[in-house]
């Protein structure tokens, strides 16, 4: 077990931002901020930074503060963009096509190298430098280069049977923009779910109660 493995969720999720935000200090020449003008920045406070930061040991210094570009790289360490991870792409239809062309995986640690569709017609197309293959061919695909990661872009009548197949090729993690819930059927896959249609809806509740 993981030694971070007791650590909330919510803490999890903001590390990300912690690590985007001190990027953007580190490019502008900042090379310290205490955890009260971290806070002012990212409209946090400084108690929940620290509260956050503790959780893996506490990186900063009585009256020096946080040190950012080391603040960074622990927290790069923590999210694992220090370790590169394979990646496939199954789903090149616009939502995979747009993933593929302008997510930067390698700043989020992982490298993409493969492309799947089931549409013949764009078979063998070029996308992000990759050729577009058969998703017929996952299986000798997987057992000769051996993703970690598969990012889903495909409609939910078909992504269960592709998550099944993809499992006993002992790919465990997924970047789920399907609309089907993988940890029903399986609770011990590592899923990030992205379901866009949300996000909007959580915006125009928002909009209608602000």
């Amino acid at each position: 077990m993981s030694k971070h493995s007791n650590i909330s969720a919510s803490v999890i999720r903001r590390l990300p931002r912690y690590y985007r935000f001190l990027g953007e200090l580190a490019d502008s020449g900042v090379s310290k901020i205490s955890s009260r003008e971290l806070a002012e920045r990212m409209s946090l406070t400084a108690s929940q930074i620290r509260q956050d930061l503790n959780c893996f040991g506490g990186f900063g210094q009585q009256g020096y503060g946080y040190h950012v570009a080391e603040l960074r790289a622990e927290i790069g360490k923590i999210l694992g963009v220090d370790r590169s991870k394979k990646a496939i792409l199954i789903g090149a239809g616009h939502l995979g096509t747009a993933l593929a062309m302008h997510i930067n995986f390698q700043k989020s640690g992982c490298k993409l190298i493969g492309i799947f569709d089931s549409n013949k017609q764009i078979e063998r197309q070029e996308l992000a430098g990759l050729k577009i293959t058969d998703i017929a061919l996952l299986e000798q695909f997987c057992a000769a280069d051996k993703p970690d990661i598969a990012v889903l872009c495909t409609p939910k009548a078909v992504t269960k049977d592709i998550v099944q197949r993809l499992i006993g090729l002992n790919v465990r993690s997924f970047w789920n923009f399907s609309h089907y819930d993988i940890n029903v059927d399986h609770e011990d896959i590592i899923v990030e779910n992205v379901h866009l249609g949300d996000s909007l809806m959580t915006l125009s509740y928002g909009v209608n109660n602000k």
